[in-house]
């Protein structure tokens, strides 16, 4: 095969992983809506409800630590393929439980099944950066931030149409074609056959990918805070009512994501370590002032300059666990992703309680101080400059 055609299937396989990103987000999102649906039919309290989200975090965290051995051995491409197949139909399987004993399992289900695919196509998208040796792991995150906007952003009009369960059943159908369309395009790893059959179930020994997991869950503790209480704070400490109050998340996740789409040439361009150093003290910066704002709106300028920082943080990450030397991709990406999205899943809860007693300001001013921490450790970032240190596949 000549280079020319070489680079065609790399690029191919680049919008392939990008579409897949867009599916698992617009999934995501369209789940959005079906929360407060969920809390009417099935008739159950608030504290229920909590219960079956944390059954979707505790599922999603689990097929995330053993993802990276099945991509060890069956490869990434075929991985992906599989879990995003059968994730087009979790939600749909979610709408469908008529009480909690069903929609519990099914809940485990549907989030095992998006953070299976999560981990899958985040390590193909390692692979498509090495084939092109060029970055594309911020904007692949920048799509799955414009799935879950369009998805969020549409289903809510969709119940009040369709109903929920027609509308799981239209998501399922576009999701699941999005799939048959990108899954053939899809870039593979050369792995010799016997390796993959010699590959085992085993934690890494390295532990700069653990180190690397702590960026990961440094980046995105704070992430998971402004989602689940910077509208909450502007309320309660802040005096803001509930129209303004809103306008937090929705400025950090609108600004998080354009500047997704626009990290990879950042990075292209100043490198890996050097980006993730300006983004730690960008983020930082804005989380500490959000902390320490005395007025709504200088929270949500604030909290916007903070989502600048992020936005290519978490994806810098995700490049260098993919990218360590005698360790596989997935297994490395499984790590780091199960550490990082614990800062999503499970930290929130523990933020919560914490802020009850101490308020939620001096909360981010704390959350502001392990931004910083990443800052400091950047220079274990530079396995992301895959073109430097990795040869391609």
């Amino acid at each position: 095969m000549d280079e020319q055609s070489r680079k065609r299937i790399a690029v191919r396989g680049r919008w392939a992983v990008a579409a897949m990103f867009l599916v698992n987000g617009f999934i995501t999102g369209s789940w959005a809506p079906q929360i407060p649906v969920l809390l009417a039919r099935l008739e159950i309290s608030k504290f229920t409800l909590g219960l079956l989200i944390l059954l979707f975090g505790a599922g999603a965290v689990v097929a995330m630590s053993w993802c990276g051995h099945l991509i060890a051995r069956h490869g990434s491409r075929t991985v992906l393929t599989r879990f995003a197949i059968a994730a087009s139909f979790g939600l749909l399987l979610v709408a469908l439980a008529p009480n909690v004993a069903l929609a519990a399992p099914a809940m485990v289900v549907f989030g095992g099944l998006i953070g299976a695919m999560d981990v899958a196509m985040n390590t193909n998208a390692v692979v498509a950066e090495r084939r092109l040796e060029r970055a594309i792991m911020s904007s692949s995150h920048g799509f799955w931030s414009l799935g879950g906007f369009v998805g969020g952003g549409l289903g809510g009009v969709g119940i009040q149409m369709l109903g929920h369960l027609a509308h799981a059943a239209i998501i399922t159908a576009i999701a699941f074609a999005g799939v048959m369309l990108a899954a053939r395009h899809l870039v593979s790893e050369n792995r010799p056959a016997a390796a993959a059959a010699r590959a085992r179930f085993a934690l890494p020994r390295n532990p700069l990918i653990y180190l690397i997991g702590i960026m990961a869950l440094f980046s995105m503790t704070p992430e998971g805070a402004v989602l689940d209480w910077a509208a909450l704070y502007l309320q309660q400490e802040l005096g803001a009512d509930l129209a303004t109050a809103s306008l937090a998340f929705a400025a950090f996740s609108g600004v998080m994501a354009c500047m997704r789409f626009a990290g990879d040439a950042v990075r292209n361009r100043f490198g890996a370590v050097t980006t993730l150093r300006v983004c730690a003290l960008l983020a930082a910066a804005g989380m500490l002032g959000a902390g320490l704002a005395f007025s709504p709106w200088m929270a949500i300028v604030c909290f916007a300059f903070c989502g600048v920082g992020i936005a290519n943080m978490v994806p810098i990450a995700f490049s260098a666990a993919g990218n360590q030397h005698g360790i596989p991709s997935g297994v490395g990406m499984s790590v780091v992703t199960t550490m990082g999205y614990c800062g999503i899943l499970v930290a929130p809860s523990a933020i919560g309680f914490v802020a009850e007693h101490i308020g939620f300001g001096p909360v981010f001013i704390g959350l502001s101080g392990l931004l910083f921490i990443v800052f400091l450790m950047a220079g274990l970032a530079h396995r992301a400059d895959f073109s430097l240190s990795q040869p391609a596949e």
